[in-house]
């Protein structure tokens, strides 16, 4: 009884994806990168713990939605055949009912923030809950998904200064172009896949330019970056981690030449390293 238990519960855990981080990193990084840009360094313990908290539930919601969208897709990639929800581990009424326990969970902690983060949650959610149905309508689910994974972006401000200034906004819009870099990776390692099944990413409306577009999306990024060093003053530091970054992105190139499948998931994965050094900058700048 004890290891049936146990062996359902690894079930919900892998349907939260909270076996596999990389999506609360990635989500997370531009929230930090924000609130110590908001906070001048001086993030308020509460503020950051409500927000990494946060990442967590909503990142966790995010999958199951997902999840509970594509059972059918899911189930006809190899990549993803064994989700909880496509082998059927786990019902659609299960799902759904733990969905509502994570977004009530995190609509909970955003109530201890002021009424303009309120406000603004409301539309993060709703980003979240509109992304895994577009891949069924556009090739751009990707830009969608740049928009609700660098929504923590606006909200931190609020939540620091109850106010979105300009640059906290170009801010979000510099965050924005960094998930379709790193989910353009992801979709090219399902091209076959989504191709045969019907499913619509950038990795399939690129084609043959593919790493060129990922590579001038990198070059924009790091330059959008460096206007937002200018925007907050920060130092050499900060520089220096741009400059990695830099070199991070050139080795993701190198990984994805070849365009195969276990390559590109590697460069996905990578991006968790130029989340981190972006934020070493902005902590020591």
């Amino acid at each position: 009884m004890v290891a049936t238990r146990s062996f359902k519960i690894n079930h919900y855990l892998a349907l939260m994806r909270l076996n596999k981080p990389i999506g609360i990193l990635l989500l997370l990084w531009p929230t930090m990168w924000a609130l110590w840009l908001a906070s001048n360094g001086s993030v308020d313990p509460v503020i950051f713990t409500i927000f990494v908290l946060g990442v967590v539930l909503m990142r966790s919601a995010g999958c199951v939605i997902n999840d509970i969208a594509d059972r059918e897709i899911d189930a006809n990639v190899s990549r993803t055949v064994n989700r909880p929800l496509a082998a059927k581990q786990i019902s659609i009424s299960s799902a759904v009912i733990l969905f509502f326990i994570l977004l009530s969970a995190a609509f909970g902690l955003v109530l201890l923030c002021n009424s303009l983060t309120i406000k603004l949650a409301f539309i993060g959610a709703a980003l979240s809950v509109i992304y895994p149905f577009l891949k069924r309508i556009t090739h751009l689910p990707q830009m969608w998904l740049g928009m609700a994974f660098a929504y923590g972006v606006p909200m931190a401000f609020a939540a620091v200064r109850d106010a979105v200034p300009v640059n906290a906004w170009f801010l979000y819009g510099t965050c924005m172009v960094w998930p379709i870099i790193y989910d353009t990776m992801y979709a090219m390692a399902d091209r076959p896949d989504d191709i045969k099944i019907g499913v619509k990413s950038t990795a399939i409306l690129f084609g043959q330019y593919d790493r060129f577009i990922i590579g001038l999306l990198q070059v924009i990024f790091l330059g959008m970056m460096v206007k937002v060093g200018f925007d907050f003053q920060l130092g050499a530091m900060y520089d220096v981690s741009l400059l990695l970054a830099g070199l991070l992105f050139i080795y993701q190139q190198w990984l994805i030449k070849n365009r195969e499948p276990a390559r590109c998931f590697q460069a996905f994965l990578n991006n968790h390293w130029v989340g981190l050094v972006i934020f070493l900058g902005i902590l020591f700048a």
